[in-house]
């Protein structure tokens, strides 16, 4: 660009902004127009009849940290579990002692709330069933609520004197 160009480039703006300089200092400057405001365009609302089809997969929300047991019965299901030693969970499951009455062995076992109670054969626990009671140890067969387990039963043994074993 040439000198005369630049010369007259300076004289335009000048002159858009002459009304600007013009005014007295203190005075409020002319509202300005507002500029045409675009169209928005619409956004999508969500459905409130929305839901969530699994179809055979995971739910993505639901954590893979704590998965099995759990995870399956959720913090809901605790208020409705049993009472007694139906509400048993085998993990938690602490043998006190062994006794044998009129030829059958009985267990005494608590809870993780420390409450004691008498169980024997085929008593129903929260997740399994006492499968056998013998002099040193408490066989449980667990329900396995995980489901990328291929079995879906474990023995767990449970001994008087400590200690547990998963078969």
């Amino acid at each position: 660009m040439s000198h005369a160009s630049w010369s007259g480039l300076a004289f335009i703006l000048w002159a858009g902004m002459g009304p600007a300089f013009a005014q007295t200092p203190g005075a409020a400057p002319p509202p300005a127009a507002a500029p045409a405001a675009a169209p928005q365009p619409a956004l999508p609302t969500p459905s409130p009849n929305f839901q969530y089809s699994s179809e055979g997969r995971r739910d993505p929300f639901i954590s893979l940290v704590n998965r099995g047991s759990d995870m399956a019965r959720g913090g809901a299901a605790a208020a409705t579990r049993p009472t007694g030693a139906a509400g048993l969970e085998t993990n938690a499951l602490v043998v006190r002692g062994i006794m044998l009455s009129r030829g059958t062995w009985l267990a005494m076992v608590a809870g993780a709330d420390g409450k004691v109670f008498t169980v024997r054969s085929g008593d129903k626990l929260f997740d399994g069933v006492i499968r056998t009671i013998t002099a040193q140890m408490v066989v449980i067969l667990q329900e396995v609520n995980d489901p990328l387990s291929l079995e879906k039963q474990r023995e767990v043994r449970k001994f008087l004197r400590g200690g547990e074993e998963v078969k």
